[in-house]
């Protein structure tokens, strides 16, 4: 029984079909989709739905190429995303089973309008912000601080000595050494005006 209601199910959906499609002829649909302004750009993985036929989708492959069976006269609608849909129908009557077309269609460009975004909730917060802006040095106050004493201090503290000043010390501590080589080392200890210098810059240094 199961296999007769099977049988029947078939058969009434065979009438259907072909009630519904007049009994047109089967035609393999074969083609290639590419860019309308220019024949060499192949536009890949493109929508084809046949609107004709219970809105069958089929899919391009990665060249643009397609290939499978539709109905004469059934309507079919080429659509990807950037570009505008196209709709071909395929012709009736055909010389032969077969019925190839070389698909083109174009770029669509939609201007969305413009939005600005803004970092400030509310024009107090703007205004804020505004007024405790710190404006960039230009080139003329950058030189000035690096130039500064205090700059060139810390560079002094904080940077190691090159080759050349390492060379030109050590040749002044060598010049020293030979002209005291035969007499006595000054010792700053048991100078009286080294000490009168240092007490002034005590004295001095306290009254400020």
């Amino acid at each position: 029984m199961k296999y007769l209601v099977l049988i029947f199910l078939l058969f009434a959906s065979a009438a259907v079909f072909a009630q519904s499609h007049g009994d047109k002829p089967l035609i393999q649909f074969s083609g290639v989709v590419h860019n309308a302004d220019s024949a060499v750009v192949i536009v890949p993985y493109v929508s084809i739905t046949n609107t004709s036929f219970h809105n069958q989708v089929n899919l391009s492959n990665y060249k643009g190429y397609f290939s499978f069976v539709v109905h004469e006269q059934d309507t079919l609608r080429f659509t990807c995303v950037g570009y505008a849909p196209v709709t071909v129908v395929i012709p009736s009557n055909l010389s032969g089973k077969s019925y190839t077309l070389q698909v083109g269609i174009k770029s669509q460009i939609i201007n969305l309008p413009a939005f600005h975004v803004f970092p400030w909730a509310t024009t107090d917060e703007f205004k804020k912000d505004f007024l405790t802006i710190k404006l960039a040095d230009d080139d003329l106050e950058i030189a000035r601080k690096n130039i500064s004493k205090a700059s060139l201090t810390a560079m002094y503290n904080t940077l190691p000595r090159d080759a050349q000043e390492i060379q030109s010390a050590n040749a002044q501590a060598m010049h020293t050494n030979i002209l005291n080589s035969h007499s006595l080392t000054p010792n700053p200890l048991l100078n009286p005006l080294a000490w009168g210098s240092l007490i002034k810059q005590i004295s001095d240094a306290d009254s400020k």
